[in-house]
């Protein structure tokens, strides 16, 4: 049956923004975190996780313990992947070419690509960020050149992160788009019982804890053929031999075409982009030609491209399990000291669950002037009156820094 293309009458004006309202009941919230030394930091790393704060001479500044950056295999300021940012550069004597991907590409870039594709046993394309591979993906799967030519419902998990949820007004000008509560598995079956194509879009890991349920999504897909998109940015490099990731390791080596896995090349990979893995070759053309990230904008600098090989030579070595291993001690010891929501599972990030805003603000600050570095969490990140401490906890932190931060916690 053909479809009917969708009117004007059928988009509903301010149905997926709601920009003003954002800005003008988050405002104060930001205005007040800001004031207080707690948003928009400057600072230098040292070793380990810890950095000083500011500008200036770096030894009249403050040493704190960073706990924001999501690092969290600690490879970021690796040796390794710092040297290949500097001898990508020193290759090709330039950090940029100002040149569409469609024309001319960095030969290194095409080495990475071929290597990250052998590492996730896919076809991988790098983008200079996350957010730039989402948005080349969200036409081209509400289009229906994935599904087969059929453009299929889209439905976004209502907690899917904003550099997915961003793109719903677009995918909405394609194909009718629809958000169900987080991990809400029954109402997606219901979706896929009810109509011939369903595509979900969601987090692998989300960043404000949680993750989704991968057995469960696969065995609808099994089940209805739904296309799954999954964004794993803060999943990547924790799990599997070579560092696969929470979503990728779950899924059959070959990828397939129903499945479409975006990754982070910053993050727990730590260097810096993002990556696409398709499934096949009609999928990798289709990509590379018509995604506008990928046809019309440069490709990522040099200097990325030479930190995500020196990365690939790590997640190739026994030192990838180490640090794996590494973190899910510390992880351990985390939640042995202080209770989340998050407590038992094998992701990095923990949640302390504040409610009021200022309340939140001000034990960030506290958390702060003792020397370790949270997020502060408040709406639109998170619901209003629900603000809460994100804490990123990485193979990099040390016992004592980690116990530490949990006395101070717990003393709040």
């Amino acid at each position: 049956m053909k479809q009917r293309a969708l009117s004007s009458a059928d988009r509903l004006t301010g149905h997926f923004r709601n920009t003003a309202y954002v800005i003008n009941e988050s405002r104060p919230y930001f205005d007040a975190a800001h004031a207080v030394g707690l948003m928009a930091v400057q600072g230098r790393s040292t070793t380990g996780r810890t950095f000083v704060l500011g500008t200036g001479p770096l030894d009249s500044r403050p040493q704190v313990i960073d706990f924001v950056r999501c690092s969290y295999l600690g490879l970021d300021n690796h040796p390794v992947i710092v040297a290949g940012a500097i001898e990508a550069i020193e290759a090709h004597r330039s950090l940029h070419w100002s040149c569409a991907r469609t024309r001319l590409n960095f030969d290194l870039l095409a080495q990475l690509e071929a290597t990250l594709s052998e590492i996730f046993c896919a076809r991988v394309i790098a983008f200079s960020s996350v957010m730039l591979a989402n948005l080349g993906a969200m036409p081209l799967l509400a289009s229906g050149q994935l599904t087969g030519g059929r453009k299929p419902i889209v439905v976004f998990d209502r907690t899917a992160h904003i550099s997915l949820a961003y793109h719903k007004p677009v995918v909405a000008d394609e194909t009718r788009v629809e958000t169900i509560a987080h991990n809400d598995i029954d109402a997606l079956e219901r979706l896929c019982r009810d109509n011939p194509v369903v595509a979900y879009v969601c987090d692998g890991v989300y960043s404000m804890g949680g993750n989704s349920p991968i057995k469960e999504l696969r065995q609808l897909q099994e089940r209805y053929g739904l296309f799954l998109y999954i964004d794993d940015a803060h999943g990547i490099s924790l799990f599997g031999p070579q560092g696969q990731g929470f979503a990728r390791s779950q899924f059959p080596q070959v990828l397939g075409d129903r499945t479409i896995i975006a990754a982070s090349l910053a993050k727990g990979f730590g260097a810096s982009g993002g990556m696409l893995m398709l499934g096949t070759a009609d999928q990798e053309a289709l990509f590379r030609r018509y995604s506008i990230p990928h046809a019309f904008s440069a490709a990522a600098n040099l200097a990325s491209v030479g930190a995500a090989l020196g990365s690939c030579n790590i997640h190739r070595s026994a030192e990838l399990g180490q640090r794996q291993r590494r973190l899910a001690q510390r992880i351990d010891l985390f939640d042995r000291r202080v209770t989340t929501a998050e407590q038992g599972n094998s992701l990095p990030i923990r949640m302390i669950a504040i409610g009021p805003e200022a309340k939140a603000i001000a034990i960030a600050r506290e958390l702060l002037d003792a020397g370790f570095y949270t997020s502060v969490t408040f709406f639109p990140t998170v619901g209003q009156g629900k603000a809460g401490i994100r804490v990123c906890i990485t193979a990099d932190h040390g016992i004592s820094e980690i116990e530490q931060l949990c006395d101070c916690i717990l003393k709040t």
